[in-house]
């Protein structure tokens, strides 16, 4: 049964209003299935907003943040049910993957894109069968997703990778693909 689910997503204030929508949209859906999650651990961005929400419609937030970006004054141990520190940012996302059971990729940069990239391959290594989930809102992963179509096409990973992940539309779409996630039927078998 999914729990806690680890959030990635931009931490800019400064984006289309669509995309705040969508993150707290994802997060009063994520409150009300009984769901927590797991985040930046800022108030800032769409993390933030996705948490706010969480925290409004009944979840926990785990705050997870390096020291470094603690210093600099951005962290929010304040609304968060638990906050954990780590000494830098790989060792932020091995505590986010220990501590939660799916992940969800909002909109986002650099940091987002690499947060998906290092789940995809975790679990086509068979590290973990976590679901993950990427929300395409507004379009912003289209792409994405289509230089991953273009990565398996080509043979640079094999057919069937891309059962690795979900895409969403919507938040709603999102959250009904963990509630009904069935890890059995979705782990990858193929030959690497």
């Amino acid at each position: 049964m999914i729990s806690r689910v680890c959030v990635f997503a931009s931490s800019s204030n400064s984006l289309p209003e669509i995309f705040y929508n969508d993150a707290s949209e994802l997060g009063k859906l994520l409150g009300q299935a009984g769901m927590s999650i797991v985040y930046g651990g800022s108030r800032l961005g769409m993390m933030y907003k996705c948490a706010e929400a969480v925290k409004k419609f009944g979840g926990k937030i785990t705050g997870v943040m390096p020291q470094r970006l603690y210093d600099l004054g951005v962290a929010n141990p304040a609304d968060c049910d638990e906050f954990i520190l780590t000494s830098g940012m790989r060792e932020r996302k091995a505590k986010m993957d220990e501590i939660s059971d799916a992940v969800i990729a909002l909109a986002g940069g650099f940091g987002t894109l690499e947060e998906l990239s290092e789940m995809i391959v975790q679990k086509q290594l068979g590290y973990n069968a976590k679901p993950i989930v990427i929300l395409n809102t507004n379009g912003f992963y289209t792409n994405l997703i289509t230089f991953f179509d273009e990565i398996i096409k080509t043979g640079f990973a094999k057919k069937g990778t891309e059962e690795l992940f979900y895409i969403a539309d919507t938040p709603f779409d999102a959250v009904n693909y963990l509630n009904v996630y069935n890890p059995d039927k979705l782990l990858y078998t193929g030959k690497f």
